[in-house]
């Protein structure tokens, strides 16, 4: 079976945030050889942002495309020997800026969002049809950079399957009746059955509406975005399409988030070993950071700063946060007054308080793995990531019951403890009262060893891989290619 993801964003290329993870370790664990199956052949096709050209191995020009105006170079190559074949789309012009792949060096939108991504998704069409030499059989979209593919490609008599998966529905990419009429859309999608979104332009919608099958990235979410309070305007067009949406949660690279072979942190450890190694990388971490070495309880917050991630919920909890027995350590960046708020609260409180403010993978690895833990206040969670690396390392996650984060935390119950299913702490309103009722639930249950020692080492066993994940992607491969379901219908 031949697959062509595309995205905005790759794990080794480009990433601000899960979207590249995923794509990465779904292509990567597809092209894989199985037991008794064979692999995939996959390509994932990419926009060539500044430097990804120099970090494939053999590189070759494959095609050029020319659209908009633009010449478009069609680079392929590896970034490993054993992962899947890259196609960069060379376009200096539209992608190769600094900045990340949205904003520039300053954190501003680049103006011409619209032009970039309506470029993007009708190279994937034109590639998806043979343009260089290989057609697919599923086309696989992720996320509405490159989801006016979709329609391109509905369009065509003969064509592959489509799938749009949606990784976080508030990211729609809207613009204004100029930029459809600059992407020279057909003048019949601009209508409700189509593209036309409000008097606007919404490349989430146009993925929504001409794809065969539509997943996001948990159950639970799933559910919600069918909903008013969670679908963004969009949950009519989600609930009449609900028969072919499915929720496949997200997994993880369970070889580099590993405690037990983890070059990033001091001390390597296994569920056996854990309460020695995750104290010694606590007390290492405590000097690196200037906090009092100390068997105080560490609660970690690892994520962007943003109301979705309920940053402005921990500050606006502080007061009553610094009066209770622990440490707390923020790693994470995002909006520059949220910054500002963290960076105060950590100067005034130094002894208890540090935010680091920045991305930085080494210091999460390090963080997980000295934490006892993991505070997630989402207002809403597609899937989330951190509470599954969390509970690989022993720590004890802490979330709001929402998407992904209530399909892979087990809260802490009579029964689950019980049967040895419980993993960490739900709770439900996303306000102070919340936060604190989790951090203090949270304070009880790594205060008791026997309970502490139970939650860590049922988290440690739980499988999190993309092998499970991965195979419930080919199941819905298959019924895309059995299924004589169109889009319009």
């Amino acid at each position: 079976m031949r697959v062509l993801h595309a995205a905005s964003e790759y794990q080794g290329i480009a990433k601000t945030g899960g979207l590249a993870d995923m794509v990465a370790a779904l292509s990567a664990t597809q092209c894989s050889q199985q037991p008794g199956q064979q692999p995939l052949d996959i390509r994932v096709c990419v926009p060539a942002y500044p430097g990804a050209r120099s970090k494939l191995i053999a590189p070759r020009l494959l095609t050029t495309l020319h659209l908009y105006g633009f010449q478009i170079s069609v680079v392929e190559g590896r970034l490993t020997d054993t992962g899947p074949l890259i196609w960069l789309l060379d376009c200096p012009p539209l992608y190769g800026r600094d900045g990340d792949p949205y904003r520039d060096a300053s954190g501003v939108e680049f103006a011409d969002n619209g032009l970039r991504f309506g470029v993007l998704g009708r190279a994937v069409a034109q590639l998806a049809l043979g343009d260089a030499d290989w057609k697919p059989d599923i086309v696989h979209l992720h996320d509405w950079h490159c989801a006016l593919a979709a329609p391109w490609l509905h369009a065509q008599s003969k064509r592959p399957r489509l799938i749009f998966t949606i990784h976080n529905l508030a990211h729609q990419g809207l613009f204004e009746r100029a930029v459809f009429d600059q992407l020279d859309l057909p003048p019949d999608w601009w209508q409700i059955n189509g593209v036309e979104f409000y008097h606007q332009l919404s490349f989430m919608k146009a993925g929504l509406q001409f794809a065969d099958f539509i997943t996001t990235v948990s159950p639970t979410y799933a559910h919600e975005i069918q909903t008013e309070m969670y679908g963004c305007k969009l949950e009519g067009v989600l609930r009449a399409r609900s028969h072919v949406l499915r929720g496949i949660v997200n997994g993880i690279d369970d070889d580099l988030w590993n405690p037990a072979i983890d070059g990033d942190i001091s001390e390597r450890y296994d569920r056996h070993s854990v309460a020695r190694g995750k104290l010694h990388n606590k007390h290492r971490l405590q000097q690196q950071l200037g906090l009092p070495v100390s068997d105080l309880p560490l609660v970690i917050f690892i994520g962007r700063l943003a109301d979705q991630k309920g940053a402005d919920l921990i500050l606006a909890a502080r007061t009553a946060i610094q009066k209770l027995p622990l440490q707390f350590v923020l790693l994470g960046s995002g909006d520059k007054a949220l910054e500002k708020a963290c960076s105060d609260w950590a100067a005034s409180n130094g002894k208890q308080i540090k935010a680091i403010l920045k991305v930085d993978e080494r210091i999460a690895h390090q963080l997980t793995a000295a934490a006892d833990l993991q505070i997630m206040p989402s207002r809403f969670e597609p899937c989330g990531l951190n509470q599954m690396y969390a509970q690989r390392y022993g720590t004890i996650p802490i979330v709001r019951h929402t998407g992904g984060l209530a399909d892979t935390v087990t809260d802490t119950t009579a029964t689950t403890l019980q049967n040895h299913t419980a993993t960490g702490v739900h709770f439900e309103h996303a306000d102070v009262g919340g936060v604190l009722y989790g951090i203090q639930r949270g304070l009880e249950l790594v205060g008791d060893n026997t309970l502490r020692d139970a939650l860590r080492s049922n988290g440690m066993q739980r499988d999190f891989s993309w092998r499970k994940s991965a195979q419930q992607y080919l199941q819905l491969y298959r019924d895309a290619l059995a299924s004589n379901t169109n889009a319009t219908t």
